[in-house]
């Protein structure tokens, strides 16, 4: 409050006194105590609150273990609703040494008697000033008994966000009632991602009549919300649902929101007339909640008997009976810790002497702030409930019942509470649970809206205000297949614009609306500066091949996307030159030096198990070695002739055909590929080789995909070629980076797949990339202000469009590619490597150890079996070959030498070959011998 103003109405007031001295009772539990109590007493308010003071008075005093044996008095002053004539009473209580205040229940006087109050130090408690301000440090000894606006606003915007509303239009009085918990509301919103987005104040005087309220709901009619919140005094409040009723403001489509002004008056009023709920129906409306318990069941029943019915309570009714009971524990409390009553005089005040305002009559409260400790640290239950203090000086757990108008009265839908949020429990009741504020524990019941309806409205309608939304529309010069101005005239054409006419045609409602272009015709604009032009306000909405990307979303709306895309590489592709060496291309160098080995290895392990056994493992050494060579190569071809004798070597072989007949056919593929399907190749393979690489790319001028290249991946920008149409794209690439053209285009796939349908000499590499961190990369959006709600319901549209087919067809009109379109796939040429065939080899290597490994064991084991051999006798052989010897000389004495040379020569071979059958104990030419040689053996 302006200082001046107040210090000159301090002394205006001082001439109601002419007392010269001052009351002090030093007595430390007087008789009496004086408390005082301000509110307008013709109010809705104050009707009531001044029944319920008088009536805790009555009880307080009938109870002596509250203060005992001392009485409460209470002085009661009429403000009338006015500042000036507040502070006027409120300055009498200094006559009778008041101790507290209870009151006002105006904002607005609560103000103005709070810097009285601050100043002769004596507690202020308000049952109804709600205004969120007047908790402020400001006002040390004001303690508010209810609950703010703060945490009313709370409710209100989580009851509109629960219902998928995002602008609102505010009505409030235009005082510290009404702008402050407007101002509350506002900042609540915002934190949901809400808004105001049109209000309008009121004069707080009696001076507005019925057509300034015309004027001003005609004004709220024009605009878009259709969520009007009604924060105003009662008198107002019913002109305001009469004058909307009037204008068809009350039907369907539209929201009404009162705050707690309106269950005031339904809870403590006869019932209203028929014409006045009639204006109503469908209101959505605030209360605070007050837990039900014996203690209000019995007053309520006390309340009835009292007023004989004629007067209702209502909630701030309770909170002035319970701030009489406040006080009284208070002040019992501060008896107990030897609390005095006195007063003083301000020596900051100038002397009386030779003048009528009597300054020394007002009076500072000695122990008024021992008095104001002892009320913030009371903790007990009321008829409101639990009674206790915040460190903020506001009530704790506040909560608000949700009220829907109804008929001849209303029904409650649910319950707010700063504890837990919406639910349709008690919030008592959740006290006792882990707090829940997840969106599926969020519920109300159905509500009966204007219109007697039960379809929650849209909250908003297309502004009926005359005025067209203002659609930026891009002028390409390339690519014109997504957008483009008809040459001459102010119309636009093609895939962004059809999809957006056709989406206009399915809202249920008319949208006005006109397209401006935006560049200067000779090349693409800037999106970026096209979209900073909606953040403005320049434009309403934008239309066209718009990227969504981080930095926008955190300032505008884009509807469902109708291309998708994401950026990729594009590059110019060469002939293979097959060459004399083509062959070996399907193979990498370690596989095929790999191989090699095991081809070597597998000869020579074959030889080691059969070479002892078999005799085409057998011979002089070099013999020996091609027959290795020769075995090995040719099990790729599967034309090995060399049998295979022991167990063990068919083992090795077994193993080894299965991994060459898995390499033959690799290699076989792989070969025919190269020379059939893949023909191309180039040295990008990709968004990473392409920075790896020092060649110039090339991007569309206007594009995203510049800063994308710059900042994210981090090419240098000497490296960044603009272009400016699908022509400079086929030139560029054609060129090369040898001859001042590029290596590579990164682009997105809507405009890759337009030019790749008219170049058939250039492909995409790699797949589509973002980096990660990057927003969602996706072509064609429709574009709108933060939170537009129209944005939502074109993007209900375009789904609509999908739905039935009409996107497609469009889509097809527009933008269908030709045959010569390549695959969208990588298509360079994979070779075979190594860890391709890594457990082929390891299976067949382990064969080889455990074959060589078991062999190893079975020689060791005969020749550990073998026992010494005693010196023959004369005349007896060593072994086989000396039995042999001597069957050889028996042949040549009885058949001639002519005669058996052939079979002499054959048992020769045998005394070299097969010695070591004698070891076993088996001569295979016995019998052949012996009948030959027609003796026996000795």
């Amino acid at each position: 409050m302006d200082a001046i103003r107040f210090i000159s109405c301090l002394f205006l007031l001082c001439l109601l006194f002419s007392t010269s001295g001052y009351s002090r009772n030093v007595s430390s539990r007087p008789a009496v105590v004086n408390i005082g109590a301000i509110f307008t007493f013709e109010s809705t308010i104050g009707r009531v609150a001044k029944i319920a003071i008088q009536e805790a008075v009555k009880d307080v005093n009938a109870n002596p273990s509250i203060l005992h044996g001392t009485k409460l008095k209470i002085y009661m002053r009429n403000s009338n609703c006015s500042g000036f004539l507040g502070l006027a009473e409120a300055l009498k209580f200094t006559e009778n040494d008041v101790i507290a205040i209870i009151g006002p229940q105006s904002s607005v006087v609560a103000h103005i008697i709070s810097h009285v109050a601050n100043e002769l130090q004596v507690p202020l408690l308000s049952f109804a000033a709600t205004d969120p301000t007047l908790n402020s440090l400001q006002f040390p000894f004001f303690v508010r008994t209810t609950q703010s606006d703060l945490y009313q606003m709370a409710a209100i915007s989580e009851v509109v966000d629960h219902y998928g509303w995002k602008q609102v239009t505010a009505i409030f009085i235009d005082n510290d009632y009404g702008r402050n918990g407007v101002s509350a509301l506002g900042d609540r919103l915002v934190e949901r991602r809400c808004r105001i987005s049109y209000k309008v104040g009121i004069p707080p005087n009696s001076g507005v009549n019925r057509s300034d309220i015309m004027d001003i709901l005609v004004k709220v009619a024009l605009m878009e919300s259709r969520v009007v919140i009604v924060h105003v005094d009662p008198g107002i409040g019913f002109e305001i649902f009469s004058v909307a009723n009037h204008l068809e403001m009350m039907g369907n489509g539209w929201v009404w929101i009162a705050t707690d002004w309106l269950l005031s008056v339904l809870d403590s009023a006869s019932p209203l007339p028929s014409d006045t709920m009639d204006s109503m129906q469908g209101v959505l409306a605030f209360r605070q909640h007050t837990p039900d318990s014996d203690r209000k069941r019995a007053f309520s029943s006390r309340w009835h008997k009292l007023t004989g019915g004629s007067l209702g309570m209502h909630s701030y009714g309770l909170c002035a009976y319970d701030s009489v009971w406040l006080i009284a524990h208070a002040v019992d409390a501060f008896f107990n810790q030897g609390g005095i009553i006195s007063f003083s005089n301000d020596s900051r005040l100038p002397s009386g002497e030779g003048s009528s305002l009597h300054l020394e009559a007002l009076s500072i409260f000695d122990d008024g702030e021992l008095l104001l400790n002892n009320i913030l640290q009371s903790d007990l239950v009321g008829l409101t409930g639990r009674i206790k203090f915040g460190l903020d000086r506001s009530l704790i757990l506040p909560a608000y019942d949700v009220v829907n108008v109804i008929g001849t009265g209303f029904r409650r839908i649910g319950y707010w509470s700063n504890y837990s949020g919406l639910s349709i429990m008690p919030p008592e009741t959740l006290y006792t649970k882990p707090p829940n504020r997840s969106s599926a524990n969020q519920k109300l019941y159905s509500a009966i809206w204007p219109g007697d309806t039960l379809i929650t409205p849209r909250g908003w309608a297309f502004a009926n205000n005359g005025k067209q939304l203002r659609i930026g529309v891009p002028i390409r010069v390339s690519f014109r297949e997504f957008v483009s101005q008809v040459q001459g005239t102010d119309m636009f054409k093609g895939f962004c614009i059809d999809v957006f006419t056709a989406a206009v045609s399915l809202l249920p409602y008319p949208v006005q609306y006109q397209f401006v272009p935006f560049g200067g015709g000779k090349e693409n604009p800037s999106y970026t500066e096209l979209v900073n032009k909606i953040t403005t306000g320049f434009f309403d909405a934008a239309v066209g091949d718009i990227a969504i990307v981080t930095n926008r979303t955190k300032t505008l709306d884009f509807t469902q996307p109708y291309v998708a895309s994401g950026l990729v590489v594009v590059v110019p592709f060469r002939k293979l030159n097959s060459g004399a060496w083509a062959f070996l291309r399907p193979f990498s160098a370690r596989m095929w030096i790999v191989t090699a080995c095991f081809f070597l290895v597998i000869g020579l392990v074959v030889w080691i198990l059969e070479h002892r056994i078999n005799d085409e493992f057998r011979g002089p050494p070099k013999k020996q070695v091609i027959t290795i060579l020769w075995f090995s190569l040719s099990t790729l071809f599967f034309a090995h002739r060399e049998n295979t004798m022991s167990s063990l070597a068919r083992f090795v072989l077994l193993i080894w055909l299965f991994v060459v007949l898995i390499i033959n056919s690799s290699y076989t593929a792989s070969l025919t590929s190269i020379f059939t399907v893949q023909q191309l190749s180039s040295p990008i393979k990709g968004i990473e080789s392409l920075k790896e690489s020092d060649e110039p790319v090339g991007f569309q001028v206007g594009s995203f995909a510049e800063y994308y290249l710059s900042k994210e991946v981090g090419i240098p920008e000497s490296r960044l070629v603009p272009l400016g149409s699908p022509e400079a794209y086929a030139k560029a690439l054609q060129l090369g980076p040898e001859k001042g053209g590029v290596a590579a285009i990164v682009d997105e796939l809507p405009y890759v797949e337009l030019f790749l349908s008219r170049q058939c000499t250039f492909r995409i590499v790699g797949q589509e990339f973002t980096k990660s961190g990057w927003g969602f990369v996706s072509s064609c959006f429709l574009v709108f202000p933060r939170d537009s709600p129209l944005a939502l319901d074109m993007s209900t549209a375009i789904l609509a469009l999908s739905e039935n087919g009409d996107l497609q067809r469009i889509h097809d009109k527009w933008l269908t590619q030709s045959t010569c379109s390549s695959d969208t796939s990588a298509i360079e040429s994979n070779r075979l490597h190594l860890k391709s065939f890594g457990g082929l080899f390891l299976i067949c290597g382990l064969a080889c150890f455990i074959s060589l490994l078991v062999h190893c064991f079975q020689m060791t084991r005969k020749l550990h079996r073998s026992a010494p051999v005693e010196s023959p006798s004369p005349g007896q052989g060593t072994s086989r070959s000396g039995r042999l010897h001597r069957l050889l000389s028996l042949m040549d004495e009885k058949a001639g030498q002519s005669k058996s040379a052939g079979k002499r020569r054959k048992l020769e071979r045998s005394l070299s070959e097969n010695d070591r059958d004698c070891e076993f104990g088996r001569n295979p030419m016995r019998k052949e011998t012996e009948r030959m040689a027609g003796a026996t053996p000795p």
